[in-house]
């Protein structure tokens, strides 16, 4: 009988970090609509007519209102199926164990190693 392996979490849904690290502006077009889609108002400001940014990611620490849990432990984004675009496409290798310049700053704020690095930070 062939061994098994369990499939490595996805670290974009469990790590967390890149949610504490930098701010989240995009285009109102994102926010939700009469059918519930997109992101929600109130976990957003106005930054101008057609930009708005995620709450709490300009705090001094960030840290996105959407992020639930401690990061990089156990941690998500309660939005996850609706954030918006700049969350959608930060790190698109990570799910892949494979990230990128932006990621490594975001886990090394939080004493995180590199994804992909096998030795501790």
């Amino acid at each position: 009988m062939a061994p098994t392996t369990e499939p490595k979490p996805d670290p974009c849904t469990t790590c967390g970090a890149c949610c504490a690290a930098f701010r989240v502006d995009f285009h109102v077009s994102e926010l939700e609509d009469a059918q519930g889609r997109g992101v929600p108002k109130d976990m957003t400001v106005m930054v101008t007519r057609t930009l708005v940014r995620m709450r709490d990611t300009d705090a001094a620490p960030p840290r996105c209102i959407a992020l639930r849990g401690e990061v990089g432990r156990f941690a998500y984004c309660s939005i996850y199926d609706s954030r918006p675009s700049p969350c959608h496409d930060f790190a698109p290798y990570a799910p892949l164990g494979l990230g990128d310049d932006a990621c490594t700053r975001a886990r090394a704020r939080h004493g995180l190693k590199p994804l992909g690095d096998e030795r501790s930070v």
